[in-house]
């Protein structure tokens, strides 16, 4: 949901800078500057036509009028669609047919034609085109100018901010996906609703629209419109609105502490401050620092003083204090102090202030409200001190922090085991020294690193340290920790509080300096994407627990356990209703003697599953293409971070899956003997292994009569367990005492004569035998219960197995029914 008042707000002034000329907007009315993209889309329905004959000319001409969107630096949507319609016409005419179909879900659509564009590029450009650029800003771009009364251009960065202004609940991700941009036209259509219902916004664009224009009867061009101009002048005159000084301002002059308690409070107990403090969301390592640097200065004392004691910018720390009690504001919604002007004063939530005079250096004091500084007084403020140089030069034993740029086409963090070390030369190949030698040279051992991996990765992969400082030739590096969520680069450009780190501001070296609160946002972010492992509190879980629960004797779990040991990779195989799923869990609970399911991955095989989704492959994101991991992948390095715990990886349906496309080259490195091994992937030419502590469990029904010849390398490399009917079992024999039943007593008597004829059948045999768990989980016995397993369950089966003997299944069926006679 949008804040409708705020829009109305946006509206408001829209209108008003529509047919004004204001040289923020370069001088031109908004109308002037943004009337192209009516006109745009007028061209462009226009011109096209889906059957021309000479397809390359007809979209060359029909988005004649696109080139500032469609074509900019270093982004050539256009280009490449018309590179390719000149040699394969067809093909391109077809993505278009397809993405324009709308019979077909638009996520289907969207996938289909970036998989299609990347495969003329591989086809035909792969030399000239690193990229296709049909990302989801091009790819809507196409939708809204052939469907202009359903569709938007999506482009992240504007839908974030405009989810931010209206506050929305919309959650906009980096790396949008084809279901992202489903979500985002849900909330654009929301901003859409509104804007048909402000009569005088409408009526102002139908009165400006010209014969060249597209005539936009459902407003959907005029909510992009209203969406660009949010982010690109709006906010930016929220944020002036803002500012913390003018001249205006009678604080900078005043000479008393101002403003006064009886103009203005937050009204924020000292009680609700210190809730406040506690609050990790709002006060943390960025925010910190300042509020400690003014409660250590006595509680009062100006930006520039602080500034000068900790070598930072008095600016800086009035931005600094301004973000914080912005964040105080959104949580707690305190009322704020209004200026004359209109301009919000938002400093004042935290602060009382006043002229210093001529001789302080700064002129202005900030002093901290005195239910803040009672707060403080109980707070450990101080865990967020910012260090002046002098204290860093005296603590010169203690731990820094880097960002290490690695660039995978050369090396990869993420290859290396946890624990294991890598040499990094202070010169490269060519003996010259490496950028900002100085970061080599001050790199010590205890060092904390954050492991970054380039283009085309664009991810944080690992948590490493310095455990060798330079010998004048090399560094040597340790991985920590490896990330089983690496961290987008797109998900740290978008944080203001990184905005300043090294290597935003030039990224071309290999290790750049941190200061403690990026490393510490930076590692928040990690933990949220990554959370630690429990090491307690999990519930125990034994063999005895595994054979009270998974009807089958003790000799066989032993066997199965060691068979599972030995190979680690196991499929449990049986016919519907044996419990294949359900021992599978607790068979992993068993070894790991807890029930710790962080340490467990379930997944279901299909016929679309696909190697992109196990190990890993390219997927769009919002400026072309990344590599991102799947959960196999992910899976191996949560493993690899614990290499003295278990881990197990189960698959349900196994056999559905095309083994050979979804394991590739895995099919290799999941072999026992292999394990631990690295060898090379074939998707990105970069080492990889599958750990020794982690167990695969397949399952496998064997009554799919379609689905029983299975591929012969995934035989040779898993184990088969036969998981059998279970009535025989002691903790089946207890289950069935306890129902009490005599009807119950009786329908397992026939059913396991019925399992006894399967058995005997040349054409089934005991893989197709009818599975306890359809007669369990249950405290008490109904005869309604039993007949609906009996009519919906095992008849149905039977019915399928002797499809072609009639005859056979009248005869059970009266067998079965007779029970309840």
């Amino acid at each position: 949901m949008i804040n409708k008042d705020k829009l109305a707000l946006v509206l408001t002034d829209y209108r008003k800078d529509f047919n004004e000329k204001k040289s923020e907007l370069k001088d031109k009315t908004h109308w002037e500057d943004e009337k192209y993209k009516w006109i745009m889309v007028k061209y462009f329905q226009d011109h096209w036509d889906i059957n021309a004959k000479d397809f390359a000319s007809m979209f060359k001409k029909a988005t004649a009028k696109h080139l500032n969107i469609l074509t900019a630096r270093n982004y050539f949507p256009r280009g490449m669609i018309l590179d390719f319609a000149a040699v394969d016409p067809e093909a391109v005419r077809k993505m278009f047919i397809d993405l324009f179909d709308e019979s077909v879900s638009l996520v289907e659509r969207i996938n289909g034609f970036i998989s299609e564009a990347d495969r003329l590029r591989v086809t035909y450009g792969a030399d000239k085109w690193k990229s296709h650029y049909q990302n989801i800003n091009s790819i809507s771009t196409y939708l809204w100018s052939m469907y202009p009364d359903k569709y938007y251009i999506y482009k992240y960065s504007e839908c974030k901010k405009v989810s931010e202004v209206l506050e929305s609940d919309y959650v906009v991700k980096s790396g949008a996906k084809a279901d992202a941009f489903v979500g985002f036209v849900d909330f654009y259509n929301e901003i859409a609703d509104y804007i048909k219902d402000d009569i005088e916004t409408t009526s102002m664009l139908k009165a400006a629209l010209t014969p060249d224009c597209y005539p936009d009867p459902q407003y959907r061009t005029l909510t992009i419109d209203v969406g660009f101009y949010i982010s690109r002048y709006y906010s930016k005159k929220q944020d002036s609105d803002d500012e913390e000084f003018d001249e205006s301002d009678p604080s900078l002059y005043a000479d008393e502490w101002f403003p006064s308690i009886q103009e203005y409070t937050p009204g924020i107990s000292k009680e609700q401050w210190l809730t406040v403090l506690n609050d990790k969301e709002i006060i943390g390592p960025v925010w910190g620092g300042a509020l400690a640097a003014f409660y250590e200065a006595g509680g009062q004392a100006t930006c520039k003083q602080i500034a000068e004691k900790y070598n930072k910018t008095a600016s800086g720390i009035s931005g600094n204090c301004t973000q914080l009690a912005k964040r105080i504001h959104k949580k707690t919604q305190c009322p704020l102090s209004i200026r004359e002007n209109g301009k919000k004063r938002y400093w004042s939530i935290l602060f009382q202030g006043k002229n210093a005079g001529p001789d302080v250096s700064g002129g202005f004091i900030w002093k901290l409200r005195p239910e803040l500084y009672e707060a403080l007084t109980e707070f450990d403020i101080m865990r967020y001190k910012w260090k002046t140089e002098e204290e860093k030069a005296a603590d010169s034993g203690s731990i820094n922090y880097w960002w290490l740029n690695a660039n995978p086409k050369i090396w990869r963090l993420s290859d290396l085991g946890v624990g294991e070390a890598e040499p990094y030369t202070l010169y490269n190949e060519n003996g010259n020294k490496r950028r900002i030698f100085q970061n080599f040279l001050d790199a010590k051992a205890g060092d904390m690193i954050i492991g970054y991996e380039a283009n085309p990765v664009k991810q944080i992969v690992a948590v490493c340290r310095v455990s060798k400082e330079q010998d004048g030739k090399e560094i040597l590096i340790e991985k920590v920790e490896g990330l089983a969520s690496p961290i987008d680069y797109a998900v740290l450009k978008a944080c203001p509080e990184l905005s300043n780190m090294e290597y935003f501001q030039n990224p071309q070296g290999s290790l750049f300096k941190l200061s403690r609160d990026e490393y510490d946002f930076i590692m928040d972010i990690i933990r949220d994407y990554n959370p630690l492992q429990r090491e307690a509190g999990t519930e125990k879980y034994t063999k005895d627990d595994f054979l009270s629960e998974v009807y089958m004797t003790g000799k066989r779990y032993d066997t199965l356990v060691g068979v599972l040991k030995r190979k680690k990779n196991i499929i449990l195989q049986g016919a519907p209703g044996v419990g294949k799923t359900f021992a599978a869990k607790r068979l992993a609970w068993s070894v790991m003697g807890e029930k710790d399911d962080s340490r467990i991955e379930f997944i279901q095989f299909h016929q679309n599953y696909s190697y992109e989704d196990f190990m890993m492959g390219y997927k769009p994101v919002e400026d072309g293409f990344e590599l991102k991991y799947g959960v196999f992948y992910r899976f191996c390095q949560k493993a690899a971070n614990e290499p003295d715990k278990d881990f197990f990886f189960i698959i349900d349906e196994i056999n559905r899956g095309n083994i050979s496309k979804i394991f590739g080259e895995l099919l290799m490195l999941i072999e026992n003997e292999y394990r631990g091994t690295k060898a090379t992937l074939a998707y990105n030419g970069m080492p990889f292994s599958v750990p020794e502590n982690l167990y695969i469990i397949g399952m496998m029904n064997t009554a799919d009569r379609s689905l029983s010849l299975i591929d012969y390398a995934l035989r040779r490399r898993f184990s088969f367990f036969d998981v059998e009917p279970g009535f025989d079992s002691e903790g089946f024999i207890t289950y069935q005492k306890s129902l009490n039943n005599e009807t119950f007593n009786i329908l397992i008597s026939k059913v396991k004569e019925l399992n006894r004829e399967i058995t005997l059948d040349k054409s089934l045999g005991r893989g197709f035998c009818i599975g306890h768990s359809y007669f369990c989980g249950r405290n008490t016995c109904t005869e309604e219960w039993l007949r609906s397993v009996v009519d919906y369950d095992i008849l149905p089966m039977i019915s399928e197995y002797w499809f072609d003997d009639p005859d056979k299944i009248r005869h059970w069926e009266a067998v079965l029914q007779g029970v309840f006679q």
